[in-house]
């Protein structure tokens, strides 16, 4: 069992992400609302104010998405939709995704499937 972490940088894609994870066989997620570290020192730390002319283009805030998943062949089937989505994991600004072990976990078991 595995908690996916999806840090997505263009909220534009949040439509078809959440399609791919229906698609892979995700039953639930979370979705936060997030800012990176760069942002948040060049517009909230005055020392850093010289960051906002690196920032040009940059989206405001991201969005974080957040579920438990445990079969593995979820996992890689997801990771490959979502890249698509997205346009690659390796393209600057796109986002990040990864897991991280879940020893224990408390909640409604829900089904995943390979459709």
């Amino acid at each position: 069992m595995k908690l996916l972490v999806l840090v997505l940088n263009d909220d534009k894609h949040l439509h078809g992400v959440m399609e791919a994870y229906v698609e892979a066989g995700v039953t639930g997620a979370t979705i936060l609302d997030s800012e990176g570290m760069g942002r948040f020192l060049a517009y909230q730390v005055p020392l850093f104010a010289d960051f906002k002319d690196f920032m040009q283009g940059n989206k405001p805030s991201n969005k974080t998405i957040l579920s438990v998943v445990r079969d593995e062949r979820v996992l890689e089937r997801l990771k490959d939709l979502v890249g698509r989505v997205i346009g690659g994991f390796s393209t600057p600004g796109a986002g990040v995704m990864f897991t991280v072990p879940v020893d224990w976990f408390a909640g409604p078991e829900r089904d995943e499937g390979d459709d």
